[in-house]
Parts: structure tokens; C-alpha cells; sequence
């Protein structure tokens, strides 16, 4: 396998620098304008790196081409420092926040203001931290140079299509699931969605994280009390955070419930515990909706996913 590979699939764990985010010393950090073409809808774009289970699309940043990586997971927008730099935007300002990734590292950000095209919708006045994204922005991870987190899906809905690699943005105003989605019990979690789970029999509540790749991630506190560490094989690997990577390891379930689905044989990753108040103990990530299409209104709040009776997704 190789290293990107192993990256991506272990890796991108937190939200693939995206759950890794949790943006303390909250701010007001106000909305985009958003504005959809006359067809109500950014339309169906392809996944920009269609071989990872996390969604990027491409997308133009105050005119010029840019890869974002689509974050429910994270609290707010961001952008590469080095692509701040090579766009050569002036309008910087200082803000009030410290960014943490999984590793524990912290960033004291400062902020931008950004015109982003997404098919056929427009984002105006898109404020997004400028932070170091590390390998997230090159070609050891997705090369996606930009996040656009829940500041923006709290504003419109965000339909994916794992199957066919593909993603859209539509209206919050008047949309309504297709009879093929149906709920998924969520509650808040700060301006996240998080869902009650069940790691053999163990509950707990995950925020649900289109950055990240596996089934689910787990602290690895949360892994003990789960009774995970309990002699099973681990797998060692890497796991792409807020500036850089960090090991991680993998463990097999026998059963997984997320929602009232139940997955056989899913592979949990485990990352190192983060002392930042409020940083998730699990993360639902993009494998546990694979081959399906599932909707996130944020603002509802409301996740809706086709769903199986059964999943198994391992040996």
C-alpha cells in the first residue's frame, strides 16, 4: 500500500484536519452571502479526488482555481497560509483563536476574506482562518488548500453521492429529503450534528465528520471504556492533523450501531486523547456512508442517509 493510501484511510482521522479542528475562544465569525444559480443548486460536481472517501471538489477563490476539502466536522472555514500567500491577499486581520489538530499542536490563527465559486453557487465575504494545513494541502494528503466548514453548511444543504463521487449544494429554504433518504436521529453538538452509537454494547455520541475517512475514530480514553484495548490486533498507521501527522492505530469491531444501522466487522481507528475542553471522543466518518447517498442540513439540524438493514465492512 502506499503512503497516500495509507493516509487516506487512516488518516484525515478528526475531520482529516477537519474534527481535528476545534476552534477555541469563540468569535463572532458571521455567515457568507450565499447565492445559487437560476437552477436553485450548485448542480452535481465530481469529487476532485474522486480515490478518497472524504469530498473535495474544485472550486475558484477570488478567481483562481483552488481544491477544497468539504468539513462537517470542522468549526470554521480555512485556508493554507501558503495559498493566502500565493493568491496574494491583502485584507488580513487579526482573531481572537487558537486552532488545535488530534496531535495536540495548537495554531494562533489570523483571518481572510473570500469570494469562493462552487459550481453554479457563490459564496460572498467567506471569512476563513489562515492556518498551516500541512500535509492536507499537498499531495502526501488530498491537496486541498481550503476548508469549508460548518459556517458555511450551516447556511444550505449538502447532498452527497459516495457512490458516484459526487457532491451538491442546495437551498435550505424549501428543501425536503427524497423518499430514498430517510433520518438518522442526530442532536447538536455545539454547531455539529453527533449521533448516540454503540461499539459492542459501549454507547456513545459521535460527530458526524464528512472530513473524516474511517467508520468511526475514537480517543483513545474513549477506546478503553469501550473495552477495545482488550488484546485485539492493532494495526499501526498515520493519521494527517492540523499541521502535520500523528500515529494512530486501527482495532476490528464486532458489531457497530450508528443510528439504528448495524455495521459487522468495522474497522475503528484510535488517535491519542486531546486535552482541549469539548474536542470530540468519536467521529462518524465517510466510510460508514459508503456507496450511498445521504443529505446534511445543519441548520436543521437533520441527517438523512439510504440506508441497508445490515452493513458489513470488513472481514
Amino acid at each position: 500500500m502506499r503512503r497516500r493510501d495509507l493516509l487516506i484511510r487512516l488518516g484525515l482521522v478528526a475531520g482529516g484536519a477537519g474534527g481535528a479542528w476545534w476552534l477555541r475562544d469563540h468569535v463572532v465569525w458571521r455567515g457568507p452571502t450565499v447565492a445559487f444559480a437560476a437552477n436553485g443548486s450548485s448542480g452535481w460536481l465530481p469529487y476532485a479526488e474522486p480515490r478518497a472517501p472524504t469530498p473535495t471538489v474544485d472550486v475558484t477563490v477570488n478567481g483562481q482555481p483552488v481544491r477544497a476539502l468539504i468539513d462537517s466536522g470542522a468549526q470554521y472555514s480555512v485556508i493554507d497560509r501558503s495559498l493566502m500567500e500565493r493568491l496574494g491577499l491583502t485584507n488580513v486581520f487579526n482573531i481572537p483563536m487558537v486552532a488545535y489538530g488530534v496531535g495536540g499542536d495548537a495554531q494562533v490563527g489570523r483571518g481572510t476574506t473570500l469570494d469562493v465559486a462552487i459550481g453554479g453557487l457563490r459564496l460572498t465575504g467567506l471569512r476563513a482562518a489562515i492556518l498551516g494545513l500541512g500535509p492536507l494541502a499537498s499531495d502526501q494528503g488530498l491537496g486541498a488548500a481550503l476548508i469549508l466548514g460548518q459556517d458555511v453548511l450551516r447556511e444550505l444543504v449538502l447532498e452527497l453521492d459516495t457512490a458516484e463521487h459526487r457532491v451538491r449544494f442546495l437551498p435550505r429554504e424549501g428543501w425536503t429529503p427524497s423518499s430514498s433518504l430517510k433520518p438518522v436521529p442526530v442532536t447538536r453538538a455545539g454547531k455539529a450534528l453527533q449521533a448516540g452509537i454503540t461499539l459492542e454494547g459501549a454507547t456513545v455520541n459521535a460527530v458526524i465528520d464528512t472530513g473524516a475517512s474511517a467508520v468511526l475514530a475514537v480517543t483513545r480514553e474513549t477506546a478503553e471504556a469501550a473495552g477495545l484495548l482488550d488484546g485485539r490486533e492493532r494495526t499501526p498507521g498515520q493519521s494527517i492533523v492540523l499541521g502535520g501527522t500523528v500515529r494512530a492505530e486501527t482495532v476490528v469491531v464486532r458489531t457497530l450501531t450508528i443510528g439504528d444501522e448495524l455495521y459487522r466487522q468495522a474497522t475503528v481507528a484510535i488517535y491519542d486523547d486531546v486535552a482541549v475542553p469539548g474536542f470530540p471522543k468519536a467521529l462518524v466518518g465517510m466510510a460508514a456512508f459508503e456507496n450511498r447517498r445521504l443529505a446534511l442540513d445543519l441548520g436543521g439540524p437533520g441527517l438523512f442517509v439510504e440506508r441497508p438493514m445490515e452493513i458489513t465492512v470488513g472481514a
